[in-house]
């Protein structure tokens, strides 16, 4: 077992958040995107276990994703746990992506009822919590959301190690160092990450297009056909049936990450551009349609989708949220790599970094001005404008603006790859988005 993850590297955000629930009655349910790093996530749950006395007898794995179990159904399920279940010892159960089994909550209900046991879940879409499974579950679950890596993990799992160094002026900036000792520019580290995005595979084939686009391209293949056209099929629905409509929303979703966004622009764009006219059923698909569709990629995590809220009115907006990218890289893929557009992918990647840090994320409204990011959590909320530069005049106006407007006392500032030297503008912050980036929580 510790021959098995003794490679794996560190994600310590979600060990971390693991650990702090062992033992403890929910059924902890790690879900992201496939090939996100969840199954690695249990292994080293498993180590650590290993590491701190619990014996291997104790602890039992299964990957669903295996043919071995592929023809389980939730009673031989329950009968294989039961086999393997030592008496009078706590276990430790861990069932990745459960969800390909109909009816796996009975089983995990039961595992809860009649033995001693730990249980840890993967999944690799939301149907797995959906309001049926969540209600006979209520309460007794925690959900662990995983992502792609963050810049600092990309950092790390490509080989390099980031150092602290002292500049003339006394300011402490982070420096990369690959193997051999030498110093690698974080800003072509970060330029790495922009074009080839954080899915950990890409870290055990390098840093080269072609391999690159072959993974993303096996990641994007899984979620579009497996997790949503065969899951549709499973559970009998018709909703998503059309695979060119399917792939068609991806595109242009993929392409307005960071706009605006309603519904019904999606399908009169999807009209007006004629993307839709190979179809067998000519005209404009139903917004509910769309719905559907767009549903279905939020379920499987390629997408997430941020309301807009009114400062002013303190209040979430019913209409034009926007939409964003799981993962730079599989933007990349699906559009080619290209140059234009680089403050919406910027906005891509601060968006996901504020998630993993565990905040709420929304977009504001104040007067005509919108503000990129308001992140909230429990003891904090942070005002966030995302641009490229802010060496131009008139760029620091437009960025500034929305946050002047704002009279809370709240944190404010704007990311940038290029701030410039004031450090802060009437009490506004301006920070270097890379070292944001690679802040240690």
């Amino acid at each position: 077992m510790i021959n098995q993850v003794k490679d794996l590297k560190a994600r310590d955000i979600y060990l971390k958040k693991l650990i702090a629930f062992q033992d403890k009655e929910p059924v902890k349910v790690v879900t992201g995107i496939r090939r996100c790093g969840k199954s690695s996530l249990l292994k080293l749950m498993q180590k650590h276990l290993i590491e701190t006395g619990i014996p291997q007898e104790q602890i039992l794995s299964i990957n669903f994703e295996s043919m071995e179990y592929r023809e389980m159904d939730y009673m031989s399920f329950y009968r294989y746990v039961k086999e393997r279940v030592v008496p009078e010892k706590r276990m430790y159960f861990f069932f990745d992506e459960l969800q390909r089994m109909d009816q796996w909550e009975d089983a995990v209900n039961s595992f809860r009822v009649d033995f001693d046991c730990d249980i840890y879940i993967t999944g690799s879409n939301a149907y797995l919590l959906s309001s049926e499974y969540s209600t006979y579950l209520s309460g007794r679950y925690v959900e662990i959301r995983m992502y792609p890596l963050s810049f600092r993990e990309f950092i790390s799992f490509h080989g390099y190690e980031l150092k602290n160094c002292t500049l003339p002026d006394g300011r402490i900036r982070k420096r990369a160092y690959n193997a051999s000792g030498e110093i690698v520019e974080i800003e072509d580290l970060f330029d790495a990450y922009m074009r080839f995005g954080g899915m950990p595979g890409i870290a055990d084939i390098g840093l080269d297009q072609d391999a690159a686009l072959t993974l993303l391209d096996g990641v994007y293949s899984t979620v579009v056909i497996r997790d949503i056209l065969e899951r549709e099929r499973r559970r009998g629905q018709r909703q998503i049936t059309d695979a060119e409509l399917l792939k068609k929303i991806i595109m242009f979703l993929a392409d307005n990450i960071g706009n605006n966004t309603s519904l019904n622009s999606v399908s009169n764009t999807l009209v007006s551009e004629n993307m839709l006219q190979n179809r067998a059923t000519q005209g404009k698909p139903a917004t509910q349609t769309i719905a559907a569709y767009v549903g279905a990629l939020k379920e499987s995590y390629l997408f997430y989708d941020v309301k807009r809220f009114d400062i002013k009115g303190k209040d979430y907006l019913r209409t034009l949220g926007k939409y964003y990218i799981v993962d730079i890289g599989l933007r990349n893929y699906l559009l080619g790599f290209r140059n234009r557009d680089s403050g919406h992918a910027l906005e891509n990647i601060v968006y996901f970094e504020l998630l993993r840090r565990g905040y709420d994320v929304a977009i504001g409204k104040i007067d005509n001005s919108e503000v990129d990011f308001i992140a909230t959590n429990a003891n904090e909320k942070k005002y966030i404008q995302i641009t490229e530069s802010m060496l131009s005049e008139d760029v620091r106006m437009r960025e500034l603006a929305p946050l002047q407007k704002i009279r809370d006392n709240y944190e404010k500032c704007i990311l940038s790859l290029r701030p410039g030297f004031d450090d802060s503008y009437d009490g506004i912050r301006s920070l270097d988005l890379i070292d944001w980036l690679l802040e240690e929580r």
